[in-house]
């Protein structure tokens, strides 16, 4: 009888230890496959952004940006100087705050445009990954000013602060260095930004 139990003991432990060696197996591989299923994004990250020191630093930067046909320029083309100040919107499809500054300064842009000359863009730093919903937000705004996306989200290497916490609003002089630098959005503040415009498109 005692024998009998202890053979029925080994055999239970060894069950018992194959199962746990499989499961430890099963665990393993699926700890393999999330790893291989974050590589291609996360690799994405970081090899389309060139390395700060590869990316010309002064305005108008060669950056590429991409309409939403999907053509690509570089920055150096569409923001080259050309006498009057730019203002450079800095925005992200899932920002709300970036929403209410870009339909305030929409509602307000055609009377900007008759009381001063003046460049106005405005930049999505979107991942590639959200393409499509900034192309759907671009034409359901019917935007009268040129609109972006950051391919490659390269502008938080050239511009102050990182573009850390958006939206963010830039001002370049004519001679191409950046007089005004704005964060976040409050109601009233794209009143400001055009009393800066008027008068730097003065000078």
């Amino acid at each position: 009888m005692n024998k009998l139990l202890i053979i029925a003991f080994f055999i239970s432990f060894a069950s018992c230890a194959s199962s746990q060696e499989e499961h430890a197996k099963s665990n393993q591989n699926q700890a393999v496959k999330v790893t291989e299923n974050l590589k291609p994004r996360l690799n994405y990250i970081v090899e389309t952004s060139r390395p700060k020191n590869e990316i010309n630093q002064s305005f108008p930067y060669d950056i590429d940006l991409k309409m939403v046909d999907g053509k690509v320029f570089n920055s150096s083309k569409i923001l080259k100087p050309n006498g009057k100040p730019t203002v450079i919107l800095f925005w992200l499809t899932t920002c709300v705050p970036c929403r209410y500054e870009l339909k305030a300064i929409h509602e307000k842009y055609e009377n900007w445009t008759e009381e001063a000359d003046f460049n106005l863009v405005a930049i999505s730093t979107d991942f590639q990954k959200n393409y499509e919903s900034f192309v759907k937000k671009v034409n359901e705004s019917d935007w009268k000013w040129e609109t972006y996306i950051d391919v490659n989200r390269e502008f938080r290497h050239v511009m102050p602060g990182q573009l850390n916490g958006l939206p963010q609003t830039f001002i370049i002089d004519k001679d191409g260095n950046i007089v005004y630098h704005k964060r976040k959005y409050r109601s009233g503040d794209e009143d400001l930004l055009f009393e800066k415009v008027k008068t730097i498109a003065m000078k």
